[in-house]
């Protein structure tokens, strides 16, 4: 009779966590199986907190790569605004963490495989920004299989079903250079529910010689090639000037604190000038991202700390402060906080507002296949892949 009840726990067991995950679902209560569970299951499950989404970049920065590190500056944006209108089944919005890798640099350690973490998985998007715009080229070895299993071991992909895991690898070279068989690490993606996604830079045929398309298929992922070196035209429009401006005017709703606060928003502007430097769409796109949900700085800005349910305003020292408010109360303080975040929102209405007209526009006036490169291959994939975690786009 006991094994009849152990086997009937298992099955009340399994029917749960079935139901408990799926970006659709919410979590279900039952009044038995969580007691069965703590008599039989030795391991805990990892339970939904959020939705997230986990996206690797591993991108080839030997000598013929300039035109790739370009691409991914100013389509780094574009992924962000996609997944701002991301929605789960259940209504929840995902977040976002994006990682970088660069593999195939001489200026790399050789020990390491010319492999080098640049950035772990991170929701800055202006410490994102930074680290792209930090890459340059070099002659160098280009060993995929050695970048894939670095960023699978290194980087922490969780256990939970509902996160969204991606890799995208983009290169030049055999896929199957370096001693480490790229196999070996496709396998290790799949126990840990990362797809990885390949794009070889150059022709489709010969990137599907050198196994690139195996390397994404093994993990259901996609292979695309594309013209790395192919410049994007970028279609303007009569809101782009409009959203820059409004961009000014949004850096100013920005109050800084803490030991890291002025070289954030430091950070914030020199990131404003780089999209600026590489071009004024681009520079549009950071904007638009910056009045989304994703572009959070809690950490170093008040307005976006006050959201914070933990965070106490007179826990602040005085001295943490900018120099504005240091001799003013705490309810003082508040209701300047409080000023600046209508303003803010305000702004940010606005810029989403111009951006669905601008969209508009590009849509009428923009060519077939006038987009991104690098844009299209990654965009599509994102779609593709997050459709099956039951991922809507709005």
């Amino acid at each position: 009779m006991k094994n009849v009840h152990r086997i009937l726990g298992i099955c009340l067991l399994t029917a749960t966590i079935n139901t408990a995950y799926g970006c659709e679902l919410t979590l279900k209560r039952t009044n038995k199986a969580p007691i069965i569970a703590e008599a039989i299951v030795n391991e805990p499950i990892e339970k939904p907190k959020s939705n997230t989404v986990k996206i690797a970049l591993l991108l080839d920065t030997s000598n013929s790569m300039d035109g790739l590190i370009n691409q991914a500056k100013s389509q780094l944006w574009d992924i962000v605004n996609k997944f701002t209108h991301a929605k789960c089944g259940n209504g929840s919005r995902p977040n976002l963490e994006i990682a970088l890798y660069q593999y195939g640099n001489d200026n790399l350690s050789s020990r390491e495989g010319y492999i080098q973490q640049v950035l772990d998985f991170s929701t800055d998007l202006d410490e994102i920004s930074e680290k792209l715009f930090s890459l340059t080229t070099n002659g160098g070895e280009e060993y995929c299989g050695q970048v894939i299993h670095t960023s699978l071991k290194q980087l922490d992909w969780g256990k939970n079903p509902d996160h969204l895991k991606m890799i995208f690898i983009a290169g030049n070279e055999p896929f199957t250079q370096g001693k480490l068989n790229y196999k070996d690490a496709i396998t290790n993606a799949i126990e840990k529910d990362v797809v990885i996604n390949t794009i070889f830079c150059g022709n489709y045929d010969q990137g599907v010689q050198t196994d690139w398309k195996k390397g994404a298929t093994l993990t259901g992922g996609e292979y695309m090639a594309i013209d790395h070196n192919r410049r994007v035209v970028h279609i303007e429009t009569p809101y782009d000037d409009i959203i820059i401006k409004l961009n000014g005017k949004l850096n100013k709703t920005y109050i800084s604190y803490g030991s890291r606060g002025a070289m954030k928003r430091e950070q914030q502007m020199v990131q404003d000038e780089n999209a600026m430097e590489l071009e004024e769409a681009v520079a549009v796109k950071r904007a638009v991202s910056k009045s989304s949900r994703m572009y959070k700085n809690s950490s170093w800005d008040l307005v976006d700390a006050m959201d914070d349910k933990d965070f106490d305003i007179s826990a602040i020292e005085k001295e943490q402060l900018p120099t504005e408010l240091q001799d003013k109360s705490t309810s003082e303080i508040a209701r300047y906080i409080e000023t600046k975040k209508r303003e803010r929102s305000d702004i940010q209405k606005e810029i989403q507002e111009l951006n669905t007209k601008r969209d508009a526009f590009i849509a009428k006036n923009q060519k077939e296949n006038a987009t991104g490169e690098l844009e299209n291959a990654m965009l599509e994939a994102i779609k593709k892949q997050a459709e099956k975690k039951n991922y809507k786009w709005e």
